[in-house]
């Protein structure tokens, strides 16, 4: 069977966020289209050529737009609320900027097919050129604090490169509406007894004076420590409880 044929069987899509990545945002889903057929792309309010490029695939995915950039967990929910209205049980997200390749999708495939209805999260060799010092140690920052609140410890909290288990996330959307909400979604299914499950993928990082960034390091670091210190406090309240209770009934 074919990826494209299994991305059916599994009433797959994926969902593409995008904000101004003009330059990499055609072979991006070019490459994706080759694997599935069922592809959401959510212009993030984007200034540059991206509707126009958009404008050329309409015959081919589904595009969503609005006038106003509003952040990458916004245009999640807005990606994931079009999915479920189109019935897919799992959504794949992948960023739009070339850092990720669609040739790990199979390898997504097969980690779902032996844990299903697990959130599947593609971890980063972190050992590549061009890879900022600041990124790494954003990245361990967050991977402890997401041990703290689930107890799940995981090489890489920050990755866009994911497979949601929708249908088994019933209701379940992110609150933030930037960065951050990626972690918040990791936090929120683990306390909901859905299983962390991480396969390695591949990732470019291009020259910096070739990288095109939406990360705002101090606004949005101070986010991320603004959500991780509620996340600790619900965690106490409710995400351990919910944890023990989950682990219990998996255990009967």
């Amino acid at each position: 069977m074919s990826t494209l044929e299994q991305t059916k069987a599994l009433t797959l899509c994926v969902l593409i966020p995008t904000y101004n990545n003009e330059k990499t945002l055609p072979s991006v889903i070019d490459a994706v289209l080759l694997y599935c057929s069922d592809v959401i792309v959510v212009n993030d309010g984007s200034t540059d050529k991206t509707t126009k490029i958009l404008n050329d695939y309409t015959d081919k995915i589904t595009v969503l737009s609005y006038p106003k950039n509003k952040g990458k967990g916004y245009a999640l929910k807005t990606g994931f609320r079009e999915a479920r209205q189109k019935g897919f049980r799992y959504v794949l997200t992948l960023d739009s900027d070339g850092q990720h390749f669609a040739d790990d999708i199979p390898n997504f495939i097969k980690a779902v097919e032996k844990h299903p209805d697990a959130l599947v999260i593609g971890s980063r060799n972190f050992n590549q050129p061009n890879m900022k010092q600041g990124s790494l140690f954003a990245n361990k920052f967050s991977n402890f604090w997401v041990s703290v609140q689930t107890g799940k410890v995981l090489p890489d909290t920050q990755t866009g490169y994911r497979l949601y288990p929708l249908r088994r996330m019933k209701k379940i959307l992110p609150f933030c509406s930037r960065y951050e909400a990626e972690i918040e979604l990791l936090v929120r299914c683990a306390w909901k007894g859905i299983s962390l499950i991480a396969i390695p993928i591949q990732v470019y990082y291009p020259p910096m004076e070739e990288r095109v960034s939406h990360f705002r390091p101090n606004r949005d670091f101070l986010r991320i420590s603004l959500l991780n210190t509620l996340l600790c406090f619900l965690a106490v309240v409710y995400g351990y409880p919910s944890l023990l209770y989950h682990k219990i009934i998996k255990g009967l």
